[in-house]
Formats: C-alpha cells, structure tokens, sequence
C-alpha cells in the first residue's frame, strides 16, 4: 500500500555508525536480547523484536503514541514518528498506523537507501562467515563434529526455518523440497542471473496469506495441501505469460498436442511440470457392454491408500502379520479395482451408468517423484488418522511394472532413489506437529523448525512417512530393487 506516513517517520540515512555489529538478520532485540524477527525502527535505527516473538518492535511504536503532557506542541510529531520499521530479514517495510506492508518510499529515497545498505551488511556478514566454514571444512574430516550429535552444536551446512505459529507444515515442505534444489538447478540455470539472494520466511508467509487464503491465520495445515496449493500456483504464474504470451493463447496451443507429449496441469509446461509432471492413463471398462474408455491425467504427485489389512500395525518391529511396505500402497494404487454402486460409470455405448472396473497405469514417470501417503481419513464426524508404519527403501525403488509400456523405458530410467521425507507427528491433522529427513552430499539431517540436526539412514527408514519424495536415478549403479 501507499504509506502517508513516511516522510514524517524516515528520518535515518544509511550510516554504519547507527546500526548494531554483525548480518541484520541476526541483530538482537535491544529489549529482551531474541536474534529471531528483528526489526529495525526507520526513525531511531533501534532494532526491536517482531510481534511473532515478543513484540517489542510494536510496542516500541505504541510507546512513542503517549502523549507527554509537558509537550503538548511535540504531541503530533511524536506520534508520527516511530510508526515505519523494516524487516531486516526480508527488507520489507511496515507501517504500524497503517497495520500493513508498505510499497512506496520518501521522495529522497531513503527507504530503498536503507534497504541496500543492509544487503550490503548481510552479504558482508554471509561471505566472511561462508570464508569461515570453508575454514574448517578445510580442516576437519566428513566426520569432525561440524555437526555435534547427541547436544552438542557447532558449524552446520545447513538451515533452519523459524517457527511462525503453527507454520511446521510449511517448514516441512520447504524444507523437503530445498533438497530437490539440484532439479531445479539444472531447469532454472539458464534463467538464473546475479548472485542469489535469500528471503525469510516470513515474507513466504505474507505471500502465501495474500495468494492463498485457505492458509491464513494460525492454526496447523495439512502439508501435502500446502505443498499442492504451493506448487500449483508456482506452475500458473510461471505460465503466465511467457514472452509476452497470454495464458488463453498458452492454453489453445496445448490443446493440440498429444496425450504423449502433454505433460502439464491447466496449460502450458512449466518448470513444476517439468520436474514433478507425470502422466496416468485411466482406463474404464463397462462391465456390460465392455467398452473402454482412455483418458490421460497430468499429476504432480500420487496420493496412496494404506491398504486396510495393514491400518492395525503402528509400528516395524510389531509381530502381529507382515509390515505394510510402499509396493503393497503402490500396487493397491495401480490394481483393477470394481467401482462400487456410488460410482457408477456412464457408458456411451449403453447410455446410462453401468458397473465398471478402473485401472490406472503410469504412462510417463516425472523426474522427482512424489508419493503421498493417504494417513487422514474423514468418518463421520472426525478425520482419523492412519498411524500404520509403512516400510520405503532409501535406493533402488523400480517404478518400471507400474508403466503402462515398460518395454521402452531403459534399465535406470525407472528407477528411483529418496531425497527427502515429510513425517506427520500426532494424532490428527488439525494438531500434532511436522518436520523433514533430508539428504546433502550422502548425509542425512533432520528438519524441525529451526532445529538442524545431522541423522543417519536407520533413523530415517525408520519414520512413519507422510509425502516421500524420490529422485530418477541419472548415473548407472547398483540397486537394491525394492
């Protein structure tokens, strides 16, 4: 929005002198000492915590509204003053009087002014600490304790997210999906300028507010929706107009390319498409009649059922049958199956609704592979969760008898090794609590919230898995077919 406020409230040029030592980023809150959400007041340089941590940046604005009885004639420009901030994580600027982000800036352009000195500090801060890490990366083996295990902390290669208010579902995804960050690489490069820039996630926060409103407010989300809602909009803004190009005029040209060749969601083929993208063939048959009716559905993930004769077992190591495994969900997913009398078929050939088999195969299988696992199911008043532990295989999962012509894909091109897993704790999914498994560089962490820590392959096989996520394999190796 368009602040009235900022020429009275702006009063600080850039000025190392001003602000505290160290990334902005990390700045502590002058009050209550947090390094979490500081901001930083655009009238008196003072760094305040934000409202999601103890709110001392809001109160040092309402603190200066008091009137002072003394100075009656200062009465309104102190409560003009104090009333801009910025976030020294994202740059974004806030105005209290208004309670919303801002986009403007004073005619001198003090605001941009302040914002690119602060780059500049924190990509000061991040290149001497980057120098730092190469340091004792140089110095230590794979296994000094860069990453201390059982309590202790030192240097780590990777980072946390900050808990915003029930925001783990978020975390989780992101998290999952930052491990993928290869894949994308090797599409976006080409598109790729500059140096890289990071961002909050606060700021990943206000946008999924504005773009998604189902997400608003604090309470827990279901991370296989955010992760859906997230890639969906991703891919439709992405196609929104290359070079110019209208969506409409994206759309019309898709409709006459072939089933084969059309790998994307709601028009053209986008970068989500091309790494997540894959193609079902859907066949119906009348039991009647026996027609068959073909239909090819793009995807970015498949959802599968926990069969039911396994919903009983919780746990690996429980002996009560045998243990629930991805190819018995995979196989439930692909198997004929009667559709039952509220799923009636309409048979052109007969015309009415007939009982009908359905079947899918897997026409082309997508460069990462995302498999959720269906764990919440609604009775009739609640949505219960499936706590049955389902066995995955870190390497070698063979995708290859679930296509619908396997003769003509190659022997690697099928299978698949785990990135990343998303794991759901608790007992239902408007509670309980998400974090993700990783893997970098042929080691494994662990995601919770801000929390990093490094793990090993027994842990993580051992996880009750929500979303998996499985990378093609490129190289020629080895595998463990599951």
């Amino acid at each position: 929005m368009e602040c009235p406020h900022l020429s009275s409230s702006v009063c600080i040029a850039p000025d190392a002198s001003k602000f505290p030592n160290g990334s902005p980023s990390s700045w502590c809150c002058s009050v209550c000492r947090s390094n979490k959400s500081p901001w930083v007041c655009l009238t008196c340089s003072s760094v305040h915590c934000g409202r999601y941590v103890n709110g001392h940046a809001k109160k040092h604005y309402e603190d200066a509204q008091v009137p002072l009885t003394n100075h009656k004639k200062s009465e309104k420009q102190d409560k003009a003053q104090h009333t801009v901030c910025m976030d020294c994580s994202s740059y974004s600027t806030y105005c209290y009087r208004c309670d919303d982000f801002v986009v403007n800036d004073t005619k001198l352009g003090l605001v941009q002014k302040v914002r690119e000195h602060l780059q500049n500090l924190e990509n000061s801060a991040f290149t001497a600490d980057r120098h730092r890490k190469r340091k004792l990366l140089e110095n230590s083996t794979l296994n000094s304790k860069l990453l201390k295990v059982n309590g202790s902390t030192t240097a780590i290669c990777a980072t946390g997210l900050r808990n915003l208010g029930n925001t783990c579902f978020m975390n989780a995804i992101l998290q999952s999906l930052r491990s993928l960050v290869e894949e994308f690489r090797k599409t976006l490069c080409a598109l790729w300028q500059g140096s890289q820039t990071a961002f909050s996630p606060e700021s990943l926060f206000y946008v999924v507010w504005k773009i998604m409103p189902n997400f608003r407010g604090y309470q827990q989300q279901d991370a296989h929706e955010f992760m859906r809602y997230l890639l969906d909009h991703l891919h439709l803004e992405l196609q929104g107009g290359f070079n110019g190009v209208s969506r409409s005029a994206i759309l019309q040209e898709n409709s006459t390319l072939s089933a084969s060749n059309k790998c994307c969601i709601n028009g053209a083929s986008t970068v989500v498409t091309a790494i997540f993208g894959g193609i079902l063939q859907n066949e119906v048959n009348c039991l009647i009649c026996g027609t068959e009716s073909r239909k090819f559905d793009p995807f970015l993930d498949l959802s599968l059922d926990i069969p039911s004769q396994f919903r009983s077992k919780r746990s690996k190591n429980q002996e009560n049958g045998p243990v629930c495994s991805l190819r018995d969900c995979l196989r439930s997913f692909t198997d004929l199956e009667e559709l039952d009398e509220t799923e009636l078929y309409m048979c052109h050939k007969c015309k009415k609704k007939q009982k009908s088999t359905k079947k899918f195969w897997i026409q082309k299988l997508p460069k990462v592979l995302c498999l959720h696992l269906k764990r919440f199911h609604w009775t009739a008043y609640l949505r219960n969760k499936v706590d049955t532990y389902v066995e995955f295989p870190l390497r070698g999962l063979d995708m290859k008898c679930y296509l619908l012509e396997p003769e003509n894909s190659g022997p690697e091109s099928c299978l698949y090794d785990l990135a990343a897993v998303v794991v759901h704790h608790g007992s239902g999914v408007g509670s309980g609590h998400y974090t993700a498994y990783a893997t970098h560089e042929g080691r494994w962490f662990h995601f919770n919230d801000s929390t990093v820590t490094l793990t090993d392959e027994e842990t993580v096989v051992k996880a009750k898995a929500y979303i998996l996520f499985y990378v093609e394999r490129q190289a020629k190796a080895g595998s463990d077919k599951l």
